[in-house]
């Protein structure tokens, strides 16, 4: 990479380079992953309280190298709109997943899990469901690694379960092999993920998820098409999108509100609703005095079986 800046969104630098991934005694976890931690740690770091969460267990998952703050990737002025996305995201789910447990749902399925550490930061809450992670092989097996290493192990409670995506894997099949019990509510949650699928591909996973018992949950979060995003962050998603494509990882599916509303009641889901990053402006973020605050390009929805 050049000395110039670049911001990176879901793994892929402005600049066109593709975010490298790490590996443990030959075991490689996806750099998207890692990005999405480490931002999770510079929340807390870079950004004065209060804190939308707080999670610096990721950073200890990835041990990055001494001074990994002054990457270009980890900019706290340029990236800090994607930051914010990225932690109001992980709190509203999480929002989401306690209120539900509340109502009685005892399981919670995470697709793309990445390093993801509900698990680890809310045991309060996560030993009282089954909790599934499901995501590449490497990488589970790369987290797996670490967590042990780290004397933070892997209960009973979590099952963390490996798809091989690129081999033709049934997520579907490999999730109850681990111990899904399909006749049970749960919470299923997909982020940063539906933008590289096409929307075929996209209907499939919602498909099988509204088959799941009633009182299920699905959130997902989704990419708004160009126009509909903010005109100051346009000329950054433009480059983002063409170096997404250089990787080989474009963004193959983009969807305005209304679209993914249509989705997911086309799909079989009883209900659905757009929740807007204004909405999670001023849920999370309101108040504040940094001006901090979520990137328009990133939405989410959630429907209900």
């Amino acid at each position: 990479m050049s000395d110039e800046r670049a911001t990176v969104i879901d793994g892929n630098a402005v600049d066109g380079t593709a975010v490298e991934g790490a590996t443990v005694d030959g075991t490689a976890v996806d750099g998207t992953a890692l990005r999405v931690a480490l931002w999770r740690a510079l929340h807390v770091q870079a950004d004065p309280r209060p804190h939308v969460i707080e999670d610096e267990i990721g950073l200890r998952l990835a041990g990055p190298e001494d001074g990994w703050t002054g990457r270009p990737d980890m900019d706290r002025e340029a990236t800090s709109r994607m930051r914010a996305s990225i932690v109001a995201r992980a709190r509203f789910i999480e929002d989401l997943v306690e209120e539900q447990a509340g109502q009685g749902v005892t399981q919670y399925v995470m697709l793309g899990a990445g390093l993801d550490t509900f698990a680890q930061r809310r045991p309060d809450l996560a030993a009282g469901l089954r909790v599934f992670e499901v995501d590449q092989p490497g990488t589970q097996a790369w987290k797996r690694q670490r967590l042990v290493e780290l004397g933070l192990g892997v209960p009973d409670w979590l099952r963390l379960v490996p798809v091989d995506f690129e081999a033709g894997d049934s997520w579907w099949e490999r999730l109850v092999a681990a111990g899904f019990d399909a006749d049970r509510p749960a919470v299923v949650a997909s982020t940063g993920v539906i933008m590289y699928l096409t929307r075929d591909a996209a209907a499939a996973t919602f498909r099988q998820i509204a088959q799941l018992a009633p009182g299920s949950t699905l959130a997902s979060t989704f990419m708004l098409p160009l126009e509909l995003v903010a005109p100051e962050e346009r000329p950054l998603l433009r480059a983002t999108e063409q170096s997404a494509r250089a990787a080989g990882t474009p963004f193959v599916s983009f969807y305005s509100p209304s679209q993914m509303l249509e989705l997911a009641r086309e799909t079989g889901f009883g209900e659905a609703r757009h929740i807007s990053a204004e909405s999670l402006t001023e849920r999370y973020f309101a108040g504040r005095t940094d001006g901090l605050r979520p990137s328009s390009a990133e939405e989410l929805l959630v429907a209900k079986v």
